[in-house]
């Protein structure tokens, strides 16, 4: 289960996000970016957080750390922004938040090199877990310490806003034509033989155990918590048995340009074949 902590002051939102997150501290002297049950993506963003960002830790990908955070909807009374201040009001009780990188910068491609074995790995995962979300618009990386850190995958596994449609998103091939990383040659196959077998119905069951009961509660079509648990540990097990074979990434050809700018492919890959 997540460590649960309690927030003591909310210091200020963070615009970039739709779900308009925001950064607190809390009573163990951490700072965190929380994201609210409130907002108008509801508590399965949350959900897709935990899921995704557990199964991301136990790859061996970074991802910040995940908390439960307790907020005391009177906090939002002192608020002078009436729009964060319904936020608070909406969001009493157990909300997400994940540890803030100070200093942390976001992805920029023309000033960070990635190796296409972790290009690789990233783009297999975002992948399993259906996340469109990390687009050459929308990064959703940060670097920070020269490291690559993934955030954000509320919007992915969007099957659970369907469950009857599940078992054949399973099975939907993943165009990264648009990834974020597709210009950087990601080795895929590399990072399927890597990651594959890892994706045990043990790694998927400690990844979803970790969501809280409270958000997985009446969910329609499920008796428990267990059995949504259940569903969400089968629908990616299903998803990683042979991923590798239905994620294309469009090269860049002289008749098919990638979907990425062309100034971001121009500069890695010259039509020579090499690269700066």
């Amino acid at each position: 289960m997540l460590t649960e902590v309690t927030a003591t002051r909310y210091v200020t939102p963070l615009r970039e996000g739709g779900s308009l997150p925001g950064i607190v501290e809390a009573d163990d002297l951490g700072t965190y970016v929380m994201k609210f049950t409130g907002a108008g993506q509801g508590r399965k963003s949350l959900v897709a957080e935990v899921v995704c960002g557990g199964i991301a830790r136990r790859l061996g990908l970074r991802v910040p750390e995940l908390v439960g955070i307790w907020l005391d909807p009177v906090i939002g009374l002192g608020e002078p922004d009436q729009e964060v201040q319904a936020l608070l009001k909406a969001s009493g009780g157990l909300n997400l938040g994940m540890d803030y990188l100070p200093g942390s910068l976001g992805f920029d491609p023309l000033a960070y090199e990635v190796d296409p074995l972790e290009a690789g790995r990233v783009v297999w995962f975002d992948a399993l877990v259906g996340n469109v979300d990390r687009s050459w618009r929308n990064p959703n990386l940060l670097v920070w310490h020269g490291d690559l850190w993934l955030i954000d995958h509320g919007a992915s596994l969007i099957w659970h806003h369907n469950w009857p449609t599940a078992a054949t998103s399973a099975a939907r091939p993943f165009d990264a034509s648009d990834h974020v990383l597709a210009p950087f040659r990601p080795d895929v196959a590399a990072a399927s033989a890597a990651l594959g077998p890892r994706v045990t119905p043990e790694l998927l069951a400690a990844a979803v155990a970790d969501v809280p009961d409270a958000w997985l509660a009446d969910e329609p079509g499920f008796d428990s918590p267990a059995d949504v648990r259940d569903a969400y540990a089968t629908t990616l097990a299903a998803r990683a048995d042979g991923l590798a074979d239905r994620i294309t990434i469009g090269a860049p050809t002289p008749d098919r340009p990638s979907q990425a700018p062309g100034w971001l492919t121009g500069r890695l890959h010259r039509t020579d074949g090499s690269t700066r």
